[in-house]
């Protein structure tokens, strides 16, 4: 099967079928799985009366979602490089619509976590649609284009709270769901029609035990991170499943290494452009998710607190909004930026914006344009960043593994934000105040959040600075005599 995209019988030119409509399709359907991720946070307050369950079960509704989007994001990138992109992406936002639908009509907390998880499936979307873009794209749109691809993210998760808000403040919380459904099903039918199916594959055979091993250490990882605070950190659970998942991954590694076809090519993982681009964005994802923490709570806290502003959900996803506007909108500045001085540079900007956001955040949170100013600056420095990140990855690894590359970044920056999740509880649990007889976070618990943000951004660039520069382009050789190359074969790429 020829890895090469469809070419002109004439020039030998590749010609990408409707590239602004592929790269609408795919940044729309970028959204709409990131919506999903900000989707119940309006009603994760009200989830055990409406599911009838106590809160320390209902919390598995955002921990389930969590726990397949890891697992099915590498996985979900291999079968794309294996099997083909687009049909992976079809599958992906498929789970999207049926999730919704199973909690569309759920009324108990069982239907609700498998609707959820079937969700989390479908978080492979993001870098599918980026490695899609690389195979169908001219190179001179590819920057600009999966720039705007990585901001849907951001953009997704930003206007997704103050929709879910509104919907949920308005309507029955079903349809929330509902909603979801429907544009999931809208993306279906775009992609449909105007995402071509890539020619780029490596074929072979799925690596099952790979898969396994990788779902369980991972799994293992992540559920004691998410949960450690709730069971107690000392607790033999946690500290079990963070040894399982030392262990397992640990084994899966060295099976990987020894295997012909792995799940993960760990070898190009360690490829010191991959290797430290990855290792920065869980420092991105971790920088991200804080900004998510702090903000909406200090909206929501009561005046009485001296530092809360005392504001509804719906007002907190309204200050939120602009941070995903500001991505979109910088897409094509992350990308011209990394045109001109290369990605290496444009993730370490992004980095020190993010730091310069939280360092205004630590004296600028006593207005609620302090915090609209905050998130759009916080937004800019992540729209940076996402848009570097699958060029790094991209310009390291080969077209038939780029799938599989970018699932594992995305990957890296979940754990980043798992790990913020985390930290952040731990802080704000420990540095409270006490009103009226309830804990809440205290203003120098949420300053110290704001310093371990802005500390992982600085991280972030001290990392970036790792990553090798672009090698000087090798000038491209005379053109061999006609009949030399008619002895030599057919010139590659024609």
């Amino acid at each position: 099967m020829s890895d090469a995209p469809a070419r002109t019988a004439e020039t030998g030119v590749v010609v990408p079928p409707r590239p602004n409509a592929v790269v609408a399709v795919l940044a729309f359907a970028g959204i709409v799985v990131s919506l999903m991720q900000t989707l119940v946070i309006p009603i994760v307050p009200e989830l055990p009366r409406l599911l009838d369950a106590p809160a320390s079960d209902t919390a598995w509704a955002v921990t389930a979602t969590l726990l397949a989007a890891a697992v099915a994001t590498p996985v979900v990138g291999r079968l794309g490089d294996m099997f083909g992109k687009r049909r992976m992406l079809l599958v992906s936002v498929v789970m999207l619509v049926v999730g919704s639908v199973v909690c569309g009509l759920s009324d108990a907390l069982v239907p609700m976590i498998v609707g959820r998880a079937l969700q989390g499936l479908s978080s492979g979307v993001i870098p599918l649609g980026i490695s899609i873009m690389r195979d169908e794209l001219p190179a001179e749109r590819l920057a600009g284009a999966t720039a705007l691809m990585s901001a849907s993210l951001g953009v997704g998760g930003a206007l997704g709270l103050p929709t879910a808000a509104l919907i949920a403040d308005n309507f029955d919380w079903h349809v929330l769901f509902w909603a979801s459904a429907a544009m999931g099903a809208a993306a279906l039918v775009l992609v449909l029609v105007f995402v071509p199916e890539s020619r780029v594959r490596t074929g072979g055979r799925f690596d099952a035990v790979g898969a396994v091993g990788m779902a369980v250490g991972l799994v293992s990882l992540l559920l004691a991170i998410s949960k450690g605070a709730d069971w107690g950190w000392a607790s033999g659970t946690t500290l079990g499943l963070f040894a399982a998942a030392v262990i397992v991954l640990l084994a899966w590694g060295l099976f990987e290494l020894r295997t012909a076809q792995p799940l993960v090519d760990l070898r190009t993982t360690a490829r010191r452009q991959v290797l430290f681009t990855n290792l920065a964005s869980i420092a991105v994802g971790f920088s991200m998710f804080a900004m998510s923490l702090v903000l909406p709570q200090l909206l929501q806290l009561p005046t009485r607190t001296g530092y809360g502003l005392g504001r509804s959900l719906l007002t907190a996803g309204l200050v939120m909004a602009p941070s995903g506007l500001v991505m979109m909108a910088l897409a094509p500045v992350s990308a011209a930026v990394s045109k001109a001085k290369g990605p290496k540079v444009t993730l370490m900007i992004g980095a020190l914006i993010v730091a310069c956001g939280y360092g205004l955040n630590i004296v600028l949170m006593s207005e609620v344009w302090h915090l609209v100013l905050v998130s759009s600056v916080i937004g800019a420095g992540i729209g940076f960043t996402y848009g570097s990140m699958p060029a790094l990855i991209m310009g390291a690894v080969p077209a038939s593994e780029t799938a599989a590359a970018n699932s594992l970044n995305t990957l890296m920056r979940s754990i980043g934000t798992s790990c913020a999740s985390a930290i952040a509880g731990v802080v704000l649990a420990q540095m409270t105040i006490d009103l009226g007889g309830y804990a809440l976070p205290s203003e120098n618990g949420f300053k110290t959040v704001m310093a371990i943000g802005a500390g992982a951004a600085l991280l972030a660039f001290a990392i970036a600075s790792f990553i090798p520069r672009p090698r000087a382009a090798v000038p491209a050789a005379p053109p061999a005599p006609a009949a030399a190359q008619t002895s030599a074969g057919t010139p590659s790429g024609l």
